[in-house]
């Protein structure tokens, strides 16, 4: 899916704006790029030079009486070879240290676009595919370096050979000069007309790649449901579908690219059979000798090769332009969920939560999830939260670490507006344990220290214990230093389970949500979690999403929510004796 035009609360890059934050990365390199400028114009001026001398020796010095000519020729020659030499080494810079800027600058936009994924909230990831993401971190930012690389040296390098190759010819021949850049402007239409469909062709490709990474990312994260439906034939076919359609975008730009390289390829030619025939015409008419003859065809290279240069200039502006827009449209969506200007830090809480007049929905066009809630939770309550799927029971326990915003009344902790304490804070104080679990594809020390980085090793090992996951993590291969592979496929469900709430315990914040924790483990893997769980929730404010309602049955409170709100709140008993919606949930 591809991103969406930017949202209203977004900024709008003007391209003054975007060229002014483009050339802003060149800032902390300017050293380093003025240097590669510098070898650049150096490098095209040594070209310029040598058929000056080329032409000097054929006019003047061949002329010479045969020791003296010989002595110039010697040392011109090895003026020339010198010359070659500071060409080689300008070329040098450029290749090696020009690229070394470049990949400089791809790495400080890829931590300023993965500094950014990170402040954006959950109603932006719920919109995208990591696929698409990640090639905007990947291959849109290589295509950017190069051309920040490449762009200013080739368009310098190419000015120069060409306005110095102009005037050095008109110094020659006016007439003939003027024959050889008759074709400048056949040139610069062509070229523009055609530049104009490979930029649309390769923003394309660029949608299409990134569907692609999608796709990819999608089999291979569900291999497994992949493998056990036996669907392999159906991934394929529709990573087919994919490719053919990337391959289809690909033909149509290269179809472009054809015309646009074989085209200036026969102009360039051209010119070249063009001089000839007319430089001929001159000398036979003593307007022009042989060796300014000579001299021009060497400087049509000069005059032809900056237009070669400037087509891969035109080429590489494509792609890296195309990829930093797509860059900018990143950049553009400003996090939904960020600190108030007047936003308190807090360094601990109690854990009262406060429901007030609370409503929300996802998204504008849909309709309202939660609807005028009103809920009180004292420090130390432990509230279970059941009902129909659909009801509402994630999306309430998600506002309180304000991974969404609510769109009317508030939430208060310990009395204050969640608005106003700094992100960071308060979602210090809410340990979250889900069905989902998610590990990284580390080992098992480092799994659970996720939960809070600075822990020394004896504090992740007591977290482990009181998450009685200590025991089968000593049975690993390897103990804590055990890799447990991607997203954990090496442990069980409940294993993994303990291990997210050994996190929390290292955590050890004031607030907890168990986001239907067992509902996926059987009967005996469910028994263990929940007295860790229970063990966990000691002295906590504490948040329980439950399937399965022998679960919750010894809360301090039941909620019942529906989409109608909240149902019923009782005791376990209460509800029952009540005979509604809990008692049928229980019961049936």
């Amino acid at each position: 899916m591809e991103i969406a035009a930017p949202a209203a609360h977004g900024k709008v890059f003007g391209m003054d704006h975007k060229w002014k934050r483009l050339a802003g990365y060149y800032r902390p390199y300017k050293k380093l790029f003025f240097s590669d400028l510098f070898f650049a114009i150096l490098g095209a001026g040594v070209t310029l030079a040598i058929p000056l001398i080329v032409r000097y020796i054929t006019t003047n010095v061949i002329i010479l009486p045969g020791e003296e000519a010989l002595g110039i020729i010697f040392r011109l020659g090895i003026l020339m070879i010198i010359l070659v030499g500071v060409e080689w080494f300008c070329n040098f810079f450029i290749a090696y240290f020009g690229h070394v800027m470049g990949a400089k600058i791809e790495h400080d936009m890829r931590n300023e676009i993965f500094a950014h994924y990170q402040k954006l909230s959950f109603a932006f990831y719920d919109n995208q595919k990591v696929g698409q993401l990640l090639s905007r971190v990947t291959s849109d930012l290589f295509d950017i370096s190069e051309l920040l690389h490449h762009g200013p040296e080739d368009v310098v390098i190419s000015l120069i050979k060409f306005v110095g190759s102009f005037l050095i010819l008109c110094r020659i021949d006016l007439t003939l000069t003027l024959v050889t850049f008759a074709f400048l402007p056949v040139i610069i239409v062509y070229a523009g007309y055609l530049n104009r469909k490979m930029k649309r062709a390769f923003k394309a490709n660029r949608a299409r790649i990134a569907d692609i990474n999608s796709q990819i990312e999608d089999s291979l994260s569900g291999i497994r449901a992949v493998k056990s439906f036996g669907n392999e034939a159906v991934e394929m076919k529709k990573f087919r579908a994919g490719n053919e359609q990337f391959v289809e975008s690909k033909r149509k730009s290269y179809w472009y690219m054809g015309w646009y390289h074989s085209g200036l390829g026969a102009l360039t030619t051209l010119v070249t059979i063009v001089v000839l025939i007319a430089g001929a015409g001159l000398i036979t008419g003593g307007r022009l000798g042989v060796a300014d003859l000579v001299t021009f065809l060497l400087y049509i290279n000069n005059f032809t090769e900056p237009i070669k240069k400037l087509i891969n200039f035109t080429e590489q502006f494509q792609n890296g332009y195309s990829g930093y827009e797509r860059f900018l449209e990143i950049l553009d969506i400003s996090p939904d969920i960020k600190d108030a200007p007047d936003a308190v830090s807090v360094s601990e809480v109690k854990g009262d939560i406060c429901f007030d007049n609370v409503s929300f929905k996802y998204e504008e066009n849909q309709d309202t999830v939660l609807s005028h809630i009103d809920l009180k939770v004292q420090a130390g309550d432990y509230l279970a939260i059941v009902g129909s799927s659909g009801g509402g029971k994630t999306t309430l326990c998600s506002l309180i670490p304000r991974f969404y915003d609510v769109d009317g009344g508030r939430i208060l902790l310990d009395g204050m507006d969640i608005r106003n304490i700094k992100i960071a804070d308060l979602r210090r104080q809410i340990g979250i344990v889900q069905q989902d679990v998610y590990l990284f594809a580390e080992n098992v020390m480092e799994n659970i220290r996720y939960g809070r980085p600075d822990a020394t090793d004896e504090e992740v090992i007591r977290a482990a214990k009181l998450a009685n996951a200590h025991e089968f993590i000593e049975q690993l291969p390897d103990g804590y230093l055990t890799d447990i592979g991607q997203r954990g496929v090496k442990l069980s469900g409940g294993q993994k389970q303990r291990l997210s709430i050994a996190r929390v315990f290292l955590k050890n914040p004031a607030i907890l949500i168990f986001d239907e924790a067992t509902s996926a483990l059987d009967n005996e893997s469910e028994k263990i979690v929940q007295q860790s769980m229970e063990a966990l929730a000691k002295g906590r404010t504490t948040f329980v999403i439950a399937h399965r309602l022998s679960t919750v049955k010894n809360a301090q409170k039941i909620l019942v929510l529906t989409q109608n709100g909240i149902e019923e709140q009782g005791t376990h008993e209460e509800l029952l004796a009540k005979n509604g919606v809990y008692a049928k949930l229980y019961r049936g």
